[in-house]
């Protein structure tokens, strides 16, 4: 083997090394809160379950009129729908859909709230205005109205567009938070001997600034997303967004237009799509208790 072949496979193992080392310190730090540990496993699961759950375990399709809402047993964990139809392989099929919009949501309104509220808070002037009036501007649209009507004139069955949608509506409340988290930082020693070692706007912003404010920034996204799930759920519960795949806010849809309020079987066909996104939005909340042991060293001053 040539040298620079050997140079080549020692770096990658180099850097294969440093990442592995990365995600083992960050895993011990998350342990130290067993509850926020718990919750980062179950995010984990659910994740695993949505994405690759649908692999192994295959929708169930298949009208069966005699096995209408039996209840849980070891062949039907949840029981069966309306149709008899397997609901825990709806729930497997289901959350896939609703993760993915709510992570698109959340990934663009923090995109937004962070740039524009970070630069607001540092510049000041005209520029702090400008953003602040668009902000309190957007602030005060009622979003699931605003969604609601747009539904009427919008086709929103497409999942990134839906995501987008949502994410273009969920800024302003984040951005004032992180304003004035900028306004407050902008004020410290290291912020000032940036400024004076002329680095630029963008360097300061995005280089010391932000980076102190990545605890805030990361439970604020864990709540956008959640925020999300719950608008995205909502709007597919009122029949504004026409999803056709298995979906946990179509089951809920679909338990609600079938009448299954009105069977005394039918429980569990209420109740696995509503606790699913129960508990996804409890195992992501209490996840933020880890996160800020990773992004705040301060709390870990007692480890």
């Amino acid at each position: 083997m040539s040298n620079s072949s050997l140079a080549a496979s020692s770096h990658t193992s180099g850097l294969l090394g440093q990442i592995w080392g990365s995600i083992r310190t960050t895993l011990r730090l998350m342990s130290y809160n067993r509850v926020g540990f718990i919750g980062f496993i179950m995010v984990l699961l659910i994740v695993g379950l949505s994405f690759i759950g649908p692999e192994f375990i295959p929708l169930d399709t298949k009208t069966k009129v005699d096995q209408i809402y039996l209840p849980p047993s070891w062949e039907h964990p949840f029981g069966t729908d309306h149709q008899g139809r397997d609901i825990f392989s709806q729930i497997v099929h289901g959350g896939k859909d609703v993760i993915y919009v709510g992570v698109v949501a959340a990934v663009l309104s923090t995109l937004i709230a962070v740039t524009f509220g970070t630069l607001s808070g540092f510049s000041g002037g005209w520029v702090d205005t400008v953003i602040m009036t668009i902000t309190d501007i957007v602030l005060t649209i009622p979003r699931f109205p605003l969604l609601a009507v747009l539904a009427a004139f919008v086709t929103l069955n497409n999942l990134a567009f839906l995501g987008l949608l949502l994410g273009a509506l969920s800024w302003p409340t984040l951005l004032r938070a992180v304003r004035s988290q900028a306004l407050s930082l902008k004020e410290r020693d290291f912020v000032e001997a940036a400024r004076a070692l002329d680095l630029g706007t963008s360097h300061i912003i995005f280089r010391e600034i932000v980076p102190n404010m990545m605890t805030y920034i990361v439970i604020s996204f864990t709540l956008s997303m959640t925020a999300a799930v719950y608008a995205q759920v909502g709007l597919v519960f009122l029949g504004l967004v026409p999803i056709s795949a298995s979906n946990w806010g179509v089951m809920i849809n679909l338990a609600w237009v079938r009448g299954a309020i009105f069977y005394k079987d039918s429980l569990w066909y209420i109740m696995a799509p509503v606790l699913a996104i129960a508990l996804f939005q409890l195992s992501v909340i209490t996840l933020t208790r880890s996160l800020e042991l990773v992004f705040n060293p301060r709390l870990r001053s007692g480890e």
